[in-house]
C-alpha cells in the first residue's frame, strides 16, 4: 500500500511539474516570437519605402516610355546599380508596361533581368492595377528566392510601367538557422496559404502546414512562383495527448515533441512560426518532481510506520526535501526574473521604435513645410520677374501717351492707353496666379488661339523689339490649344526676352516665331542667330541655372512647369539661325471643346 501511494504521488506531481515546466517554457517562447516577428518586421520596413520613392524619380519614369535613350537607360541601370548596393536590396528592375524589363541593378552581369518578361507575374499585375504589390517567389532567372516589392511609375508620355524592388532574406536565414543548429527554436515564415517562404531548416522551405489544393498548385506553377519544388506537408503531427504540442519528424530519426507558436507579421499577410523543443528541461523537471513527490510520501509512510523509533531520520529526509524545494524555488525565481527582464527589454524596444515613428512622422511634416515655403518663395520670385516686363512696356506706353495727347494725336494715344489696360490684365493674371498657387492650382485647361497668344505676347516686349529682325509664321485661322491663356502668354514672353537677350550685340539680330499644326499637335517655335546654348543646353531648365548677371535662372524652368501643366513638352536645340530654338508642342484642342476642329492642316 505504501509502494502504491509513493507510485501516485510521484506521478501526479510529475504531471504538475510537466505542466509548470510547459507553461514556463511557452512563456518564454511567446517572448522569444515576439522578438523574431519584431526583428522581421524591422528588416521588411528598411526596404517598403523604397518602391515608392524610386517611382517617383523622373529618369526611371522616362525609360519606360517609347523608345528611350540608350544613355538614360545606362545611367538608370548605375543608379539603380548604387541604390542596390547602398539599400542592401537583392536587385532593383524596371518593367514597361507590355512585362520586358528595361533597366535593372544588375545591367551586364551574367543573369542580368534586362530583356526579361515578367507580364506573368502578380506583383507586375497588381501594380498596374493597384499602384503596387508584393509577392513572395522565386527568381526566374536567379533561381533565389525572395520578396518583390512592386510599384507602377508613369511615363512622361503618358505610358505606364513597374518598378521592382527584390529583397532576399539570406541575412535572417543565416541567423535563424544557426541558432537552430545549437538546439534553439525552428523559426518559419508562412503565407496565407500555409506554404513555407523561409525556415531555419533548409528542407522545410516551400515545404506546406496543411494540403494546397490541385487548383492552387496549378496557379502556382504557371507563375512559376516556387519553381519545381513539390509542396510537401511538413513533418508535424499533432500530440494525442491533447497538451497543444506537435511531433516532428524528420526521416529515420526518431519524432520529437515541441511547442507550437505562430503571431501575424504586421502590415504582411504572413504568419512567424516557432517550435521550441520540449526536451532535457520539461523531463529533468518531472523527474525531480517525482523524486521529490516519492521521497515525501515515501518518508512519510516511513515515519507512520516507525514514529517512535526513527523520528530523527524522518527529520532529515524532511529536511533534505525542503533544501530541495527551495533549490526548485530558486530555479522557478531564476527563471521568471530573466523572463520578467526580457519583457521589460521588449517594453523598452516597443516604446523606442513608437518614438522612431513619432519623430519620424515629426520630421516628413516638417521636410513637406518647408518644401511648400521653398516652392512659394520661388514662385514668387519668378512672378517678380515675369511683372517687370509689363512693368516697363506700361511705362514705354504710358509715356508715348503723353507725348501723343500733346501732339494731338488722341486716336493714337487711346490705342497706346488700352494697351496699358491690356498689359494691367496681364499683371493681375499674374497676381492671380501667385494667390492660386498658396491656394492649390484648379489645373483647368480651356481652348486657348494659339496665335493670339503669340501676338499678345509680343505687345509685352514691343518696346525691345526695335531694330531686331522678327521674322513672324503666323498662320489664319490660328490652331486652338488646351491651357490657361495667361499662362502660355508668360511661356512666350519668356522665350522672346531670352532670345532678346540672346541676340544683344549681335551684328544682324534676328528672331523667328513660327507657329504651324503637325499631326494633331500645335508646334510653336523661337529661334535666334546668338549665341547659342551654353554646354548644349543641358541644364537649362534646371531651376535657377543662369548665365545672365543679373538672372534668376526660374524663367525657363517656370515655362516648362506651365507647358507640361497643358499636356505639351518644352525642349531646346540648336537654330538654323546659328543660334538657339526652343520648341513647344501642345495637343490641339479636340472639336466641340469651344474652339474650331482639332486638325487644321500644316502652316508653315
Amino acid at each position: 500500500m505504501s509502494l502504491a501511494a509513493v507510485l501516485a504521488a510521484a506521478i501526479v506531481a510529475g504531471r504538475i511539474a510537466e505542466r509548470a515546466a510547459l507553461a514556463d517554457l511557452r512563456r518564454s517562447a511567446n517572448s522569444t516570437l515576439a522578438l523574431q516577428v519584431a526583428a522581421f518586421r524591422t528588416e521588411m520596413q528598411k526596404q517598403g519605402s523604397l518602391p515608392l520613392a524610386l517611382a517617383s524619380d523622373p529618369e526611371i519614369a522616362a525609360v519606360v516610355g517609347a523608345s528611350p535613350d540608350p544613355a538614360l537607360i545606362a545611367r538608370v541601370d548605375d543608379r539603380l546599380a548604387e541604390i542596390a548596393r547602398a539599400s542592401g536590396a537583392a536587385v532593383i528592375y524596371v518593367i514597361r508596361r507590355d512585362g520586358t524589363a528595361v533597366a535593372a541593378s544588375n545591367a551586364g552581369e551574367p543573369g542580368s533581368f534586362v530583356g526579361a518578361v515578367y507580364a506573368f507575374r502578380p506583383y507586375f499585375q497588381q501594380a498596374l492595377a493597384e499602384g503596387a504589390g508584393r509577392q513572395f517567389a522565386l527568381g526566374t532567372v536567379s533561381g533565389r528566392p525572395g520578396l518583390y516589392l512592386s510599384r507602377r511609375v508613369a511615363g512622361p508620355d503618358g505610358r505606364t510601367g513597374v518598378v521592382v524592388v527584390k529583397v532576399e532574406f539570406d541575412a535572417i536565414e543565416d541567423a535563424w538557422r544557426d541558432s537552430w543548429t545549437k538546439g534553439g527554436e525552428t523559426v518559419m515564415v508562412t503565407d496565407p496559404r500555409g506554404i513555407v517562404l523561409m525556415a531555419s531548416e533548409p528542407a522545410w522551405r516551400f515545404g506546406t502546414m496543411r494540403p494546397v489544393p490541385d487548383e492552387e498548385r496549378r496557379l502556382i506553377r504557371e507563375r512559376l512562383e516556387f519553381g519545381a519544388a513539390p509542396l510537401s506537408p511538413l513533418p508535424l503531427y499533432p500530440s494525442s495527448d491533447g497538451s497543444g504540442l506537435v511531433r516532428v519528424g524528420s526521416g529515420a530519426q526518431p519524432a520529437r515533441l515541441a511547442l507550437p507558436l505562430d503571431a501575424p507579421i504586421p502590415g504582411t499577410t504572413w504568419r512567424l512560426h516557432t517550435l521550441t523543443r520540449i526536451g532535457v528541461a520539461v523531463a529533468r523537471e518531472r523527474v525531480q518532481a517525482q523524486v521529490i513527490a516519492g521521497l515525501a510520501v515515501g518518508l512519510a509512510c516511513l515515519g507512520l510506520a516507525e514514529i517512535v523509533g526513527r523520528r530523527r531520520r524522518l527529520r532529515d529526509s524532511l529536511a533534505e526535501a525542503a533544501a530541495r524545494r527551495t533549490e526548485l524555488e530558486e530555479r522557478v525565481r531564476a527563471r521568471t526574473q530573466a523572463l520578467t527582464e526580457a519583457n521589460q527589454k521588449l517594453k523598452a524596444e516597443i516604446a523606442e521604435r513608437r518614438r522612431a515613428e513619432a519623430d519620424r512622422q515629426r520630421l516628413g511634416r516638417e521636410l513637406a513645410h518647408a518644401g511648400r515655403l521653398a516652392a512659394l518663395g520661388q514662385f514668387a520670385a519668378s512672378m517678380a520677374h515675369e511683372i517687370n516686363q509689363p512693368l516697363a512696356a506700361i511705362r514705354s506706353y504710358a509715356d508715348n501717351a503723353g507725348i501723343l495727347i500733346q501732339r494731338g494725336r488722341l486716336p493714337e494715344a487711346a490705342e497706346n492707353l488700352s494697351a496699358v489696360g491690356r498689359l494691367t490684365e496681364r499683371i493681375a493674371g499674374l497676381t492671380r496666379q501667385l494667390k492660386g498657387f498658396a491656394r492649390k492650382a484648379s489645373g483647368r485647361r480651356d481652348p486657348v488661339a494659339l496665335v493670339s497668344v503669340v501676338r499678345a505676347s509680343l505687345e509685352v516686349v514691343e518696346g525691345r523689339l526695335s531694330g531686331i529682325d522678327l521674322a513672324l509664321a503666323l498662320p489664319e485661322p490660328s490652331p486652338y490649344v488646351l491651357g490657361e491663356g495667361p499662362r502660355l502668354e508668360q511661356v512666350v514672353v519668356n522665350l522672346v526676352q531670352n532670345a532678346l537677350d540672346a541676340v544683344a550685340g549681335a551684328k544682324n539680330p534676328r528672331i523667328a516665331v513660327t507657329v504651324r499644326v503637325t499631326g494633331e499637335r500645335a508646334v510653336l517655335e523661337v529661334g535666334d542667330n546668338g549665341g547659342g546654348l551654353p554646354d548644349g543646353g543641358g541644364q537649362v531648365f534646371d531651376a535657377f541655372f543662369t548665365t545672365k548677371a543679373n538672372g534668376l535662372g526660374l524663367g525657363l524652368a517656370i515655362s516648362r512647369g506651365i507647358v507640361e501643366d497643358s499636356g505639351g513638352t518644352l525642349s531646346a536645340g540648336a537654330s538654323p539661325e546659328g543660334g538657339a530654338l526652343f520648341r513647344v508642342d501642345l495637343p490641339l484642342a479636340p472639336a466641340g471643346a469651344g474652339g474650331p476642329p482639332a486638325s487644321t492642316g500644316a502652316a508653315a
